[in-house]
């Protein structure tokens, strides 16, 4: 293959990016990310491209971005063809280049560029901001973060295992790749970090090519085992098998391990019993929607650490209303980022109004159905929407009812006697005793508002697809 068509293969593959931003309207995000991306050289089976600065650089490589990159590299060449970003050192930065890939254009490529060298070379499979000085601590984090920098100080020995639970963009992630960045800092530990789906994905591989043998030693051979997003394991019972004989063979050894999860353990209902016995053996916390103060702190954080120069109203402006997670709070300040390098102007209170205007919107959305949060419910509890309206009085569908009911009242303007009738045509004297219910776990059970608030969280992403 001649550098041309790696040249070619990258165009392509950030022409498919774009597309894809396009359907998500993330089409601010893709300009401000990729308009500026260039090819500067390939080796074998490997393309160097340049960025324009270092904010770009970290939010390229801290995210997933990259690896989608290569993906789509590998579809389009059949090789596994690795992506390198270096930063230019351009002067001018006034005009964007001509050879920009996002562009689909062609120069000579540019040989003037530097790159950051650490003293130690970065994990394979650990973000270097995921760090524990990274993270912001607020009242609905800090016991997750506590315990895992006590994790990450004893690892094996302090708590083991770690489940780390909480719904989309609340700093999971974060906190057990911080608990692996410690590690790798301070000792010589094997570390494995993956995704729950690409363990899958990997093990489902090695019963097909029969390398099950060396799967199994790769991971029961680790010192520190992460995975993410275990829920993703729900129904697929071989791959639950296996990780339970690792999670065996790992602990007799003492070997830390860390999962993260979008609910409780207890909640994963079609997850083998054993393997759900184990995950609750260890530490178990939680990550809250974190409040307007943290919400505050965690832009002035990022702000900080990418030296960048947003106004305090404009903070406020985000802090305030956008209060789902981490993620959009982080998409709001990208959004206003790319717009002051996009146009070249200081984004002021009126300007960050305007280009926030449908995020803050969405946040604010009322247009949650009562179907909607039947429809998730019922998913999550593994139920079908008929038992969740049915006359059923068992534990396992009435705790769900009362949810859902309680949920109808929190999120729609319907009444109590509209969403009786929306369940199975009860009485509004049956809601009112879901809410009250509801209301009393709330006080004799701690998890009641964790599990509320990632049912919650589910609905309105659900709504959003």
């Amino acid at each position: 293959m001649n550098l041309y068509n790696y040249n070619a293969f990258l165009t392509e593959a950030l022409i498919q990016t774009k597309e894809e931003f396009n359907q998500k309207d993330h089409e601010a995000e893709f300009f401000m990310l990729f308009s500026n991306l260039e090819y500067v050289e390939s080796k074998e089976l490997k393309i160097i491209a340049s960025v324009p600065s270092k904010f770009i650089y970290e939010r390229l490589v801290s995210g997933k971005h990259i690896v989608e990159l290569e993906k789509k590299l590998y579809e389009l060449s059949g090789q596994k063809i690795k992506l390198e970003l270096i930063i230019s050192q351009k002067k001018n930065t006034e005009t964007k280049s001509s050879n920009s890939i996002a562009d689909n254009s062609a120069a000579s490529p540019k040989k003037e560029t530097s790159k950051k060298v650490d003293e130690k070379p970065r994990h394979p499979q650990l973000n270097p901001r995921y760090t524990f000085e990274n993270f912001v601590k607020g009242a609905n984090n800090e016991f997750a973060l506590n315990g895992s920098i006590a994790v990450s100080r004893n690892p094996g020995k302090a708590y083991n295992p770690v489940l780390i639970y909480g719904g989309v963009g609340l700093g999971k992630t974060h906190l057990m790749q911080s608990i692996g960045n410690e590690i790798y800092k301070n000792t010589d530990s094997k570390i494995i970090c993956i995704t729950a789906e690409d363990f899958t994905n990997e093990f489902m591989q090695a019963l097909n090519t029969g390398t099950t043998q060396k799967f199994k030693n790769k991971y029961r051979q680790a010192d520190v085992l992460l995975i993410d997003d275990i829920h993703f394991l729900l129904g697929k019972e071989e791959t639950q098998q296996e990780l339970f004989y690792t999670f065996e063979a790992l602990y007799n050894n003492n070997k830390q391990m860390v999962f993260t999860c979008d609910r409780p353990a207890k909640e994963l209902k079609t997850m083998t019993e054993r393997l759900r016995n184990r995950f609750e053996r260890g530490l178990n916390v939680d990550l809250q929607v974190p409040q307007y103060e943290t919400r505050r702190a965690i832009l002035e954080k990022k702000v900080n650490m990418e030296h960048l120069n947003v106004e305090s109203d404009v903070l406020d402006l985000i802090a305030k209303n956008i209060s789902t997670n981490v993620r959009d709070l982080e998409s709001a300040l990208t959004t206003i980022q790319a717009y002051e390098e996009l146009m070249g102007k200081h984004v002021t209170l009126e300007i960050a109004q305007k280009q926030l205007k449908n995020m803050i919107a969405d946040t604010k959305d009322s247009s949650i159905t009562i179907e909607t949060i039947q429809k998730v419910i019922a998913n999550q509890y593994g139920l079908s929407v008929a038992e969740l309206k049915g006359k059923s009085r068992k534990k396992s569908v009435i705790i769900p009812r009362h949810y859902a009911i309680y949920l109808s009242k929190e999120l729609t303007e319907y009444s109590t006697t509209e969403i009786g009738s929306e369940f199975g045509g009860r009485d509004h004297t049956t809601a009112l005793n879901s809410l009250k219910k509801v209301e009393e776990m709330k006080i004799t059970d701690p998890s009641t508002e964790q599990i509320l608030s990632l049912l919650t969280q589910k609905i309105k992403e659900f709504k959003n697809k």
